[in-house]
C-alpha cells in the first residue's frame, strides 16, 4: 500500500458546498440555482417550491409570506444539514437578501462544517422588475408578485457584508 491509499472503512473529508443565493426578486437565482446543479451530485432545495405546495393556499401577503418561509426555513434545516453532512451539495434557493436570514444559512454551515459560496447576482433593479413581468405574463413560476410587492419586499434588501464571513462569488 503506497502513502496516498486509505483504508476502505476510512470515509473521505466532506467535500459537500452550500451554495447560497442572494439577489432581488427575479435576479435569476432560481436559473442559476439550476446551473450549479446540474454538472454536479448537488441538491437543490427551492424555497419557492416548498412554498407551492405546502402554504400556496395560505400566502396572500407579504406577512403570510414571512410566516410560512419561516415555518419552512425550520423545516427544512435540519435536512440541509444532513445533506451537508453526508457530504451531498446543497444549492439553497432561499434568499440570501437580509442579514437575519443570512444568519439562518451561516448557522447551516457552522452546524454542518460544509464550505459555502454565496453567490451574490447584482443585477439592476430595473432588469429584476422587466424579467418579473415578463415572468408573471408567462405564469410559469408559482406566485405572481406586484411591482408594489417588488417595491415593499427590496426595502429589506441587505448586500452581503465582507464582515458576516462569507465566500462571495459576484454574478453582475
Amino acid at each position: 500500500m503506497n502513502s496516498t491509499a486509505r483504508p476502505d472503512n476510512v470515509m473521505p473529508e466532506n467535500q459537500a458546498v452550500l451554495h447560497i443565493l442572494c439577489g432581488k426578486i427575479a435576479s435569476g437565482k432560481s436559473t442559476l440555482s439550476r446551473n450549479l446543479a446540474s454538472p454536479h451530485c448537488t441538491v437543490v432545495l427551492s424555497e419557492d417550491t416548498w412554498l407551492a405546495h405546502l402554504y400556496q393556499d395560505e400566502m396572500h401577503t407579504v406577512a403570510d409570506y414571512l410566516r410560512c418561509a419561516a415555518r419552512l426555513r425550520q423545516a427544512i434545516a435540519p435536512h440541509a444539514i444532513s445533506l451537508l453532512k453526508a457530504g451531498v451539495s446543497v444549492v439553497l434557493d432561499f434568499p440570501a437578501n437580509t442579514v437575519a436570514n443570512r444568519e439562518w444559512m451561516m448557522s447551516l454551515i457552522t452546524a454542518s462544517g460544509a464550505d459555502h459560496r454565496l453567490h451574490y447576482l447584482n443585477v439592476p433593479e430595473d432588469e429584476c422588475k422587466a424579467r418579473l413581468r415578463v415572468r408573471n405574463q408567462a405564469g410559469t413560476h408559482p406566485f405572481s408578485v406586484t411591482d408594489e410587492q417588488f417595491e415593499l419586499i427590496s426595502r429589506h434588501f441587505v448586500a452581503p457584508q465582507p464582515e458576516e464571513g462569507f465566500n462571495v462569488i459576484i454574478h453582475a
